[in-house]
């Protein structure tokens, strides 16, 4: 068995905190992963981590393997970059993970595009509105809108995410513009869900206020198809709607009293030894959401 990759195996394990994360990001059974270690462990003659069915622990001696490995590793890899034609590369395997909706308008084409900047890298892309357990599931990079909550996860911003009420022309023509917030209670308004709030600022306090309307839908796509169809308000981001408000299929309204925007972020496992593809990936996106070109002009 190798011994690089017993090396390998070890990072791999350490840093994403459980065999079968390692053994998924490798595509490989957990069972490899685990002779591996165990090969690693009994050519050193020392316990490097401490394993249960849930997660492992490094002990002392790993902590200290753990460093000179991962510089061992960084610098083959410079190595290997210095002398390959064209300099350094991306090359490997990325697994993404974002909200379906977003995933599919701001994270699909772009990937596209990447892969033509980068034609040795792979790519799983993972579209849920469910939050990924990026360390058990072997995700290298998850794109998340809105506020985190995870605090022990590597976060960086890569644009601001603002939301509009917005409602077609027919609409408004029909029913009036609504001018206050107490006027939301005379529309008819496309909601989420009984318990989603829409968010306002009001001074300098943020306002949530409960809306009703004759329809309800769990998916925003299906309310933004309604409102484009003049069925009512709706509060959607502007990810979403911004060729919309450009083009003049919706207008929008109570701009005066819009929330504060939350981030558009890349959420990582882990800051230190990122991958040269995981780098290249977020300055790709950071480089089109940067433009605000790219959003319609409606950012």
């Amino acid at each position: 068995m190798s011994r690089l990759k017993q090396i390998e195996t070890f990072v791999s394990v350490a840093s994403r905190g459980s065999l079968t994360a390692a053994a998924a990001a490798e595509g490989v059974a957990p069972g490899v992963v685990s002779r591996r270690l165990d090969a690693l462990e009994a050519r050193l003659g020392v316990k490097l981590l401490l394993r249960t069915t849930r997660r492992v622990t490094l002990t002392f001696e790993g902590s200290a393997y753990l460093e000179d490995c991962q510089r061992i590793l960084r610098e083959l890899g410079d190595a290997e970059a210095s002398v390959s034609l064209g300099g350094v590369k991306a090359r490997g395997h990325l697994r993404i993970s974002a909200p379906a909706g977003f995933g599919r308008r701001h994270v699909a084409p772009l990937i596209m595009q990447f892969l033509d900047a980068n034609p040795e890298v792979t790519v799983t892309l993972d579209l849920s509105d469910r939050l990924v357990d990026l360390v058990n599931e072997g995700v290298d990079c998850a794109i998340r809108v809105g506020e985190l909550t995870d605090s022990s996860l590597v976060s960086i911003k890569l644009a601001e995410n603002r939301r509009a009420v917005v409602a077609s022309p027919a609409y408004l023509e029909k029913h009036g513009t609504p001018r206050t917030l107490e006027d939301l209670a005379r529309h008819n308004c496309l909601s989420l869900g009984p318990q989603r709030g829409w968010l306002f600022r009001v001074g300098e306090e943020a306002v949530s206020i409960k809306v009703n309307g004759l329809l309800e839908c769990n998916d925003g796509a299906v309310l933004h198809e309604w409102a484009l169809a003049g069925r009512g308000l709706a509060w959607r981001s502007l990810w979403e709607v911004g060729e919309d408000l450009q083009s003049g299929a919706l207008v929008p309204v109570l701009d005066e009293f819009a929330a504060p925007p939350t981030g558009i972020h890349a959420v990582l496992p882990q800051r230190k030894y990122l991958p040269l593809r995981v780098r290249l990936l977020i300055d790709h996106l950071k480089h089109h959401y940067g433009n605000e070109a790219y959003w319609g002009g409606a950012r």
